[in-house]
């Protein structure tokens, strides 16, 4: 189905059936939520299912799209909770600025002063800013860095590591 040697990056989730003929509601975490149609098929994590993606419309909170193979309210129904992916390689390059969210999990975070406060653990999003979970043995639970420019001010995927600014009493 796909090539496995390239890395299979997560673009959106299936929400559930939409309708009664085998539509379904789709969350796309494409930055142009529509586009997500445009990356070829889509793959399930386990690689069993691959899916043509049709949009329909959108719908309060995602997509209304049909997927090749799924003709019925029961299909639909089964894969609620489905993410879905493409391998890396059919995805736009980044401009200067943006990152993959799974290109900064696993970065080294330092303080402007070069000490390290610990690692990236995950990227969360709630509504108002991408926020970096961080975690390290020296942290009593995870800290939430709130990913901005004054806090985050320099990201280096190649050398691994982020140098951030963060606000008082944070860490």
């Amino acid at each position: 189905m796909t090539n496995s040697n390239s890395e299979m990056i997560c673009v959106g989730a299936i929400g559930g059936a939409f309708g009664v003929r085998g539509d379904v509601r789709l969350k796309s975490y494409t930055a142009n939520a529509e586009a997500i149609a445009d990356y070829g098929p889509l793959v399930t994590g386990d690689g069993a299912m691959e899916f043509e993606v049709e949009v329909l419309g959108t719908v309060k909170n995602g997509l209304s799209v049909r997927l090749t193979n799924v003709s019925t309210k029961e299909q639909a129904d089964a894969l609620k909770g489905v993410q879905l992916f493409v391998p890396r390689d059919r995805l736009p390059e980044t401009d200067d600025d943006e990152y993959y969210y799974t290109d900064l999990v696993g970065l080294e975070v330092r303080d402007t002063g070069g000490t390290i406060l610990g690692t990236v653990k995950s990227v969360q999003n709630h509504g108002a800013t991408d926020l970096l979970e961080i975690h390290g043995p020296d942290l009593k639970a995870t800290v939430l860095l709130p990913f901005t420019h004054a806090a985050v001010p320099t990201v280096d995927i190649a050398a691994g590591r982020i140098i951030a600014d963060p606000p008082e009493g944070l860490f």
